[in-house]
């Protein structure tokens, strides 16, 4: 967020839809007229998400008043969005078909009765008129302020045409431009529609009890502590935990995994995922505004108003290319017929040419929207990118550093070995997770987990004379015999030593990265458990990809060495740093930073906060449900999932070339055409189909953003 949004923010604020924004310099001229209006303090516009945010009082009449000049519409954010003119019919559209039909009808009298006959220039007359009627108001009020931008470019150079004589190549500048800004608009439209996708994965109204009374309610009057009833098929219009019911539920709008999540009592699900089973009552936990999927949106509607810096560029560039380029034309129309005697005609006809092709709109349009889509893209496949410079910034990373527990591993200690000596594996194995039961070790859960994943009924068995041994394990008696459950250490202290094969085996699988939990009595081991962190599935096929394309991969882990080794060998990472502590993390990233200007962090949005802070690019696994993560990071990972990284880089590399080309490609076009001055070829015509086919050429690039997927 700007400074001065985090200002309005603070204050009285009121947000409102816009529709009908065609370009930045548009917004930026709508900004303006509202900040005059009576009772508004201050105003930002938010191109991206088609926004104005007003501080102070002003009503709906009056800010269509302050945007007349584009016909804009607006709208309060929380009623039902504007709904979108058919391309056809928009009003700005029937005038360029009037002014065509004009055009063509004026060409066939002038066949007919000679170019310079008064009914063939009536009906080009006209067909400027109706078709630049905005245009020319646009242009004239910026002529009286001396501002230069490319309404004002075309303004001059379409009534120098008529001045001189051309009526019909002025009349085909104006169809053309208002052919280009309708296709611009189209364009940006079509961008903005991954976030408008967004507004409309979450329901409006929901089925509430209150009292043991049903009834539909609307989002905005569903309270906190609510009782919510999801049929199967339908979508959740608020965050809660389930209370009743088991379901599966399609979390792809939020997360982008396409798999389906089981939730069942107790779990907490998110708005806008669908329910595909079973019957849920969900207790609400969060107000519509803090719900995951308001919080993904109103961050996506702010990273695309954030600008980008290549787009900070190019508005400074614009700022002194525009009077640069009136400069320019000016001495080409005089200093040709002043100096050297050339026909004004001619040279004046050159020119206004030159203004044509001067006109900004293809290089100030480049870079937004490529941004916006990019990030409205990344939204919809569960990436938030929190602002163009992270995106440009994720392409340009030389080296990622991740933190282990929960980003390379599950986060979850599991058993990975049981090795019996002695009697039934599952007999010992209920017996060691009864006795577990009352600890409250981590690695105890894990022991829990697997005796119910192996349906042991270890909840039956009857635990007496339960003791903790402090940082070694625990005693108690099962069916009168007395069991030990904790380390090596704890069986060499009860029985003096360990025999060799055992304590091999035990070596073997500590060096592995595991630990070792070992059953037995007073007179024998029974059976060894080796539990351990695994690695996350995916982790080790994307440090391979990320390696493949020249970034360098460390894993920083406060756990020990020897573990830290095997895990980072098994993923494949360049380096690895073990025994660290927060502050050593944040060290160690301050210091890859001085190796490589461009480093990035990958860790779980809590502990890792300090690193994720330092790095170029702070990236947050798990950002559904996680508040940490979608503040601290500068992209967050929705869906858990390691795999969306290599698709955010690649997305960030792709959106970095394409900005590129359109900068590239419009400047050199405009050159190439200005070049034709020289030997006199430059035409209107060439003039305008240079700059239109520029403007929409770097558009449709721009597009090519929407179809990049994991």
């Amino acid at each position: 967020m700007s400074d001065q949004q985090a200002k309005l923010s603070e204050q009285k604020m009121k947000t409102y839809r816009v529709q009908g924004f065609t370009c930045t310099n548009c917004a930026n001229i709508f900004e303006n007229n509202v900040k005059k209006l009576q009772g508004v303090e201050d105003a930002k516009v938010n191109f991206g998400a088609s926004k104005i945010y007003v501080h102070g009082s002003t009503t709906i009449e009056e800010l269509e008043k302050a945007g007349a000049f584009e016909n804009l519409k607006i709208r309060d954010e929380k009623e039902q969005k504007i709904e979108r003119e058919s391309f056809w019919k928009k009003k700005a559209n029937i005038k360029v078909y009037i002014s065509a039909i004009l055009l063509v009808m004026s060409w066939l009298l002038g066949e007919q009765y000679g170019e310079g006959h008064i009914l063939p220039t009536i009906g080009f007359a006209a067909a400027i008129l109706i078709g630049g009627y905005s245009l020319f108001i646009k242009g004239f009020k910026n002529l009286s302020r001396f501002k230069f931008d490319m309404n004002t470019l075309m303004t001059i150079a379409i009534l120098g045409a008529a001045v001189i004589g051309q009526w019909g190549e002025g009349a085909m500048v104006v169809i053309l431009f208002a052919i280009s800004e309708a296709l611009e608009r189209y364009s940006v439209d079509k961008a903005r529609q991954s976030i408008e996708s967004l507004m409309d994965i979450a329901p409006k109204e929901a089925l509430i009890r209150r009292e043991n009374k049903e009834m539909q309610v609307h989002v905005e009057d569903i309270l906190v502590g609510d009782i919510m009833i999801v049929k199967p098929g339908q979508k959740l219009a608020m965050d809660g935990t389930v209370i009743q019911g088991i379901s599966t539920l399609n979390q792809a709008a939020i997360t982008g995994e396409s798999v389906p999540v089981t939730k069942t009592v107790g779990d907490e699900v998110f708005a806008g995922t669908l329910n595909e089973e079973g019957l849920l009552e969900v207790k609400v936990t969060k107000k519509v505004e803090d719900t995951t999927i308001s919080k993904i949106i109103h961050l996506v509607e702010e990273a695309q108003a954030e600008r980008a810096p290549s787009q900070a560029f190019v508005d400074r560039f614009a700022q002194y290319y525009t009077p640069a380029i009136v400069v320019l034309a000016l001495l080409i129309a005089v200093v040709p017929p002043l100096l050297f005697g050339a026909d004004w005609s001619i040279w004046v006809y050159q020119g206004l040419a030159v203004l044509v092709v001067g006109c900004p709109c293809a290089l100030v349009v480049s870079t937004p929207v490529a941004v916006v889509t990019a990030i409205g893209n990344a939204a919809k496949n569960g990436v938030l990118i929190k602002g163009g410079i992270h995106l440009e910034e994720a392409g340009a990373l030389k080296a990622i550093a991740f933190d282990k527990t929960g980003t390379l591993t599950n986060g979850v200690p599991a058993v990975t070995d049981i090795i019996t000596y002695s009697g039934n594996e599952n007999e010992l194995m209920t017996i060691t997770a009864a006795i577990e039961k009352g600890s409250q070790h981590p690695l105890a859960s894990a022991i829990m987990r697997k005796a119910e994943e192996n349906s042991l009924d270890f909840n039956g068995v009857l635990v007496e004379d339960f003791q903790s041994i402090t940082g070694k394990g625990v005693k108690a008696k099962v069916n009168n015999e007395l069991y030990y459950v904790g380390s090596p250490n704890l069986f060499e202290e009860v029985h003096g030593s360990i025999e060799r094969n055992q304590e091999r085996q035990i070596i073997e699988m500590q060096t592995q990265g595991k630990t070792v939990m070992v059953l037995g009595t007073e007179q024998e081991i029974l059976s060894l458990i080796a539990v351990a962190d695994e690695i996350r599935e995916t982790s080790k096929d994307v440090i391979s990809k990320l390696n493949s394309i020249g970034i360098e991969t460390v894993m920083l882990t406060g756990d020990n060495q020897r573990t830290a080794v095997e895990i980072g060998k098994q993923v494949g990472v360049s380096d690895i740093k073990a025994d660290l502590l927060p502050e050593d993390k944040l060290n160690f990233i301050k210091e890859l930073r001085g190796k490589h200007k461009s480093v990035g962090m990958v860790g779980d949005g809590v502990n890792d906060a300090p690193a994720l802070a330092a790095a170029t690019v702070g990236v947050a696994m798990g950002g559904v449900g996680t508040d940490t993560a979608l503040e601290t990071a500068d992209i967050a990972l929705m869906s858990d999932d390691l795999r969306q990284l290599p698709y955010t880089i690649n997305l960030s590399r792709k959106a970095l070339m394409i900005i590129k080309q359109n900068i590239t490609f419009s400047l050199v076009i405009k050159l190439m055409a200005l070049l034709l001055v020289i030997p006199g070829w430059l035409t209107l015509w060439i003039a305008i189909f240079s700059d239109m086919g520029a403007t929409l050429l770097v558009t449709l690039n721009s597009l090519r953003l929407l179809n990049s997927k994991e």
